[in-house]
């Protein structure tokens, strides 16, 4: 009776190669890249569906144009990814190639630029600083006064977050990816400094590899294996606007400072509905996501003065997601030298979207054993273990 018992607990241990913990923007392309080189994959996500923690948080720009060079490679492989989706697959993703514009005011923000021209061109962007009226011609009304041109890249563009995340999540399902929703992962399993697998309320999970995609709760998650991770979420607020007639279709970053806030950003999607989010200086650090009244006249005021002609547009919604932050703006990418078996592909900073394709697919090789030359560059520059020093120039 005793072995019998003890035999039925080990076959209700379900076993895998790899557990990912997360199904948002990262995890669930990891889970199909996976899926795809044939490995037994489970994804444990405590939402109940793909997509609920901060991917339906998310504006969906996506973009290459980064200085450092390790994610200009990885996003460049989103954007094929991305761009190719409806082609190949047959989900329309709402992908909408219109480029990213950063207008440039201030002398000293065209010298940044045109100084990131040369690494970017290195590693593949098609990107130049443009005259003032090619500007004006991409973004109708824009504010012409002290405008000095600015960067075009028009390889960039934007999707749907939502329908992104389902259409990878529906993929991964056919190729046999195992997910479970509404598990939230208390304990990550270790025998010997080894994964070993995963303990939720409901189960236990055998794997030898555990990947962590939380985002802002990787730290949390990397605690229970006695991991100290440096990753501190803090938010940032979105809103969309009622639709109106497309005018313009590019993604438009405004780098320049205002009161309570650094950058922000705003396009207009198929739907003619204008997105827009804006970086609070000083951070929000924590995981509360409550709206602020701040936010609101904060953004507009910024808004209308760039592009006047947005004035009389009604605001529709507004909500705060959460930004996985590092101490240098670089995602944190790479096997814990730690605990062997743990994989950290987190810290995104609030680019898991653009990132989390192209990391997916190198995550992959990593596992496989399979990494290339670019990939190195990457991993080089994403390990969990560097020093983080400095910041990226264009973040």
């Amino acid at each position: 009776m005793a072995y019998w018992l003890e035999h039925s607990k080990e076959a209700e241990l379900k076993t895998s190669d790899v557990i990912i913990v997360g199904a948002g923007s990262v995890g669930v392309p990891t889970a199909l890249a996976l899926a795809e080189r044939g490995f037994k994959t489970r994804v444990i996500d405590m939402h109940p569906s793909p997509g609920q923690g901060e991917n339906k948080h998310a504006i969906g720009g996506i973009r290459a144009t980064h200085s450092d060079p390790a994610k200009i490679l990885t996003c460049r492989r989103s954007l094929e990814i991305f761009s190719t989706w409806q082609d190949l697959h047959g989900d329309n993703i709402e992908w909408l190639k219109g480029g990213y514009v950063f207008p440039v005011y201030r002398k000293k923000d065209e010298t940044v630029l045109k100084k990131l021209l040369p690494v970017q061109k290195k590693y593949g962007l098609q990107i130049d600083f443009v005259k003032p009226e090619d500007i004006q011609q991409l973004i109708p009304g824009i504010n012409p006064q002290g405008l000095r041109g600015g960067t075009f890249s028009p390889d960039d563009g934007s999707i749907s977050p939502l329908l992104a995340v389902n259409a990878f999540y529906q993929r991964a399902v056919e190729l046999g990816v195992d997910f479970h929703f509404k598990e939230r992962v208390g304990q990550i399993q270790v025998e010997n400094n080894r994964i070993i697998g995963v303990e939720t309320g409901n189960s236990e999970y055998r794997a030898p590899i555990v990947v962590d995609t939380a985002g802002p709760f990787s730290p949390e998650l990397s605690r229970t294996a006695g991991i100290d991770l440096k990753v501190v979420p803090d938010s940032h607020e979105g809103a969309i606007t009622e639709p109106v007639r497309p005018f313009f279709k590019c993604m438009v970053v405004d780098i320049r400072p205002g009161p309570g806030s650094k950058n922000f950003y705003f396009y207009q999607n198929l739907h003619g509905q204008v997105i827009f989010c804006i970086t609070p200086d000083p951070p929000i650090v924590g995981t509360d996501k409550g709206e602020t009244a701040e936010f609101l006249p904060q953004v507009s005021a910024r808004l209308v003065h760039l592009l006047p002609r947005l004035k009389n547009l009604r605001v529709r919604r507004t909500w705060r997601g959460l930004y996985p932050m590092t101490p240098d703006g670089s995602p944190l990418v790479g096997w814990n030298q730690q605990l062997k078996g743990l994989l950290h592909v987190t810290g995104m900073c609030g680019q898991g979207l653009m990132l989390g394709p192209g990391a997916a697919e190198m995550v992959a090789r990593l596992i496989a054993g399979e990494t290339t030359d670019d990939d190195q560059i990457i991993l080089k520059a994403f390990s969990p273990h560097r020093s983080f020093k400095g910041q990226e120039a264009l973040k």
